[in-house]
C-alpha cells in the first residue's frame, strides 16, 4: 500500500507541471495586446502614446515563451495570480474569498446525493424489472437528458415564481445586513456555518432556505447518474455465487441485501461518489448564475463575459489543483477499499 502512495505521490509533480503548461500555453497563445488589458487597473495608465509598448515591455509580456512560463510559475507559487477585473482584487484572493460559497454548496447537495442515489439504486436492483424498478429508470434517464440550467429555470418558475417559497440570492436583505455588522463574526466564509458559530439560527435556516433550489438542482443530476452505476454494481453482485449460496442456505432476503450484496456493491459506487464532489465543485456555473449566488461559478461566468483572462486562467489552474488532488484522494481510498487495486 505504502509503495502505491508512493507511485502516485512521484506522479504529482509531473502531472502539475503539464497542467500548468496548457494553461500557460493558453494565457501566451492570447498575445501581449491583450494580456495587457489585465494589468491595466485605470484608463490613465495609457494616456501617454508610448504607454502600451512601456508597459508590454515591464510585464516582460513580449519576452520569449520559456521566459514567459518560469516567470508565471514563479509568480504562481509566489501567489501573485493576476489582477482580477471581476473581483478589484488578486485573482488568488478573489477566487479565495468566492470558493467558500461554492464549497458549502457542494457539501449540502452532496449529502442528499449519496442517500437518495444509493438508496434509490439499491431499490431498483432489487426490484429489477418490476414498476418500482421502470419508475426509477425513468426518473434517471429525465434527470440525466435534462441541462442543470432548464431544471433550475424550472424550479425557479415553480417555487419562487408562482409559490414564492425558495428565493434567489445568499440570504435575505435584513439578515445580508446583520452579517456586515461589527458583532458578526466570519469564520469559515460559508454562511450557514458561520451563522451557527454566531448562534444564529434565523439566519442559518434563511441560508438553507436560499439554498433549497441549486441543491436540489445539483442533487437531481448527480442522482440520476449515481443511481444508476449503483443499481448496475447491485445487479451484477446478485448475480454472484455467494449470493445464490446465502439464500440457499435460508439466510433472509433483507440480511443477503444489505450485509452480503449492499456492501461489495459499493466499491465502484465510492470511486463514482468521490468524482461526485470534485464534479459539484466545478460545475455550478449555470446553477450559481441562475441562482443569484457569489460563488465560484459566479465569478467564472462573470470572467468569461468582462474577457478578464487572468481571472479565467486563474479559475481554471485552482480547479486543475482541486482535480489532481481530489483524484488522488480517490484513487488511495478505493486502493484502500479493494486490495487489487494495489497490484496495478
Amino acid at each position: 500500500m505504502t509503495a502505491y502512495i508512493i507511485r502516485r505521490l512521484l506522479l504529482l509533480p509531473i502531472i502539475i507541471i503539464g497542467v500548468t503548461l496548457i494553461i500557460f500555453s493558453m494565457v501566451w497563445s492570447l498575445g501581449p495586446d491583450r494580456l495587457l488589458a489585465s494589468y491595466i487597473k485605470s484608463p490613465e495608465a495609457l494616456k501617454t502614446p508610448d504607454a502600451e509598448e512601456r508597459l508590454i515591455r515591464k510585464y516582460g509580456l513580449d519576452d520569449p515563451m520559456p521566459v514567459q512560463y518560469f516567470k508565471w510559475l514563479g509568480n504562481v507559487v509566489k501567489g501573485d495570480w493576476g489582477y482580477s477585473m471581476v473581483g478589484k482584487d488578486g485573482v488568488l484572493q478573489s477566487i479565495l474569498q468566492r470558493f467558500p460559497y461554492t464549497l458549502e454548496l457542494a457539501i449540502y447537495a452532496f449529502i442528499p446525493i449519496i442517500i437518495v442515489a444509493i438508496w434509490l439504486g439499491v431499490i431498483s436492483a432489487v426490484k429489477h424489472n418490476q414498476f418500482a424498478d421502470q419508475f426509477i429508470r425513468v426518473f434517471a434517464l429525465i434527470g440525466w437528458s435534462l441541462p442543470d440550467f432548464v431544471f433550475g429555470l424550472l424550479l425557479l418558475w415553480i417555487f419562487y415564481s408562482k409559490l414564492g417559497w425558495f428565493p434567489p440570492g445568499m440570504v435575505s436583505t435584513q439578515f445580508d445586513l446583520a452579517m456586515r455588522e461589527s458583532s458578526w463574526h466570519t469564520v469559515t466564509h460559508m454562511i450557514t456555518f458561520d451563522a451557527l458559530i454566531n448562534g444564529r439560527l434565523d439566519i442559518f435556516v434563511d441560508a438553507l432556505r436560499h439554498m433549497a433550489l441549486p441543491i436540489l438542482t445539483l442533487a437531481y443530476l448527480w442522482w440520476a447518474y449515481l443511481l444508476r452505476i449503483t443499481r448496475s454494481s447491485m445487479l451484477e453482485v446478485l448475480r454472484k455465487d455467494y449470493i445464490r449460496t446465502a439464500r440457499a442456505k435460508g439466510v433472509p432476503e433483507r440480511i443477503v441485501i444489505k450485509k452480503h450484496a449492499k456492501k461489495n456493491a459499493m466499491i465502484p459506487v465510492l470511486t463514482v461518489a468521490g468524482a461526485s464532489v470534485i464534479g459539484l465543485l466545478g460545475g455550478t456555473v449555470f446553477v450559481e448564475t441562475i441562482f443569484s449566488r457569489t460563488g465560484m461559478g459566479r465569478f467564472l461566468a462573470d470572467a468569461a463575459s468582462l474577457l478578464d483572462y487572468w481571472s479565467i486562467i486563474g479559475g481554471a489552474l485552482f480547479y486543475s489543483f482541486i482535480l489532481i488532488i481530489g483524484n488522488l484522494i480517490i484513487d488511495v481510498s478505493y486502493a484502500l477499499v479493494d486490495p487489487r487495486i494495489r497490484l496495478n
